[in-house]
């Protein structure tokens, strides 16, 4: 995840940068435990039963959002064909599962200080023995809702909504320029 063909929207190299991520499928899942151990089968991703923790296999990913509620990211040109079997494999078994694609973007904060840029709009503790890498939660970046996962020891996704994403861009650009202008005064 987070490879491809991402477009640099700001940032600089000592600090961090920025990068709008390639368009994914999306899914939220809801589901008891049969329902969940026949999408982990069908999704090729076993869901992480732990709170706020990311799965990876191959180019899919889960991430537990709630008690009973999965992201579920997945390359844009596979989406159809999963939502097909995932719906298949979920026959009969009381669950929801939404198709929320075009709701969000993602984004990429990736460099040493990452983490840093994050916190000037995010209340959560983004140390690394707090927040480790596979980590992932729902907060917030400045007033927008997020769903915030470390990727990396200095990368993170954000899967952010449409109508906020020039927003968040917009925050980390702001917070990116005050640090390369704190890097132009270190020497005065």
């Amino acid at each position: 995840m987070g490879e491809g063909r991402a477009v640099p929207v700001s940032g600089t190299q000592e600090a961090a940068t920025v990068v709008r991520l390639p368009r994914l499928g999306r899914f939220i899942f809801r589901g008891r435990p049969e329902a969940v151990a026949a999408v982990g089968a069908a999704y090729g991703v076993v869901l992480p039963p732990q709170a706020c923790r990311a799965a990876l296999a191959g180019t899919r990913a889960a991430l537990w959002l709630g008690p009973d509620e999965w992201l579920l990211l997945l390359p844009e040109s596979e989406a159809e064909n999963c939502a097909t079997a995932l719906s298949r494999a979920l026959g009969g078994l009381p669950h929801s599962l939404v198709d929320v694609s075009h709701r969000h973007i993602g984004l990429e904060v990736a460099g040493p200080q990452a983490a840093t840029a994050l916190n000037a709009g995010c209340p959560i503790d983004l140390d690394g023995a707090v927040f480790p890498v596979g980590m992932c939660t729902r907060t917030l970046l400045g007033k927008a809702e997020i769903v915030l996962w470390r990727v990396g020891g200095q990368r993170f996704r954000i899967e952010v909504g449409q109508s906020f994403a020039a927003y968040a861009v917009g925050l980390l650009r702001e917070v990116l320029h005050e640090f390369a202008a704190g890097a132009g005064n270190s020497g005065r």
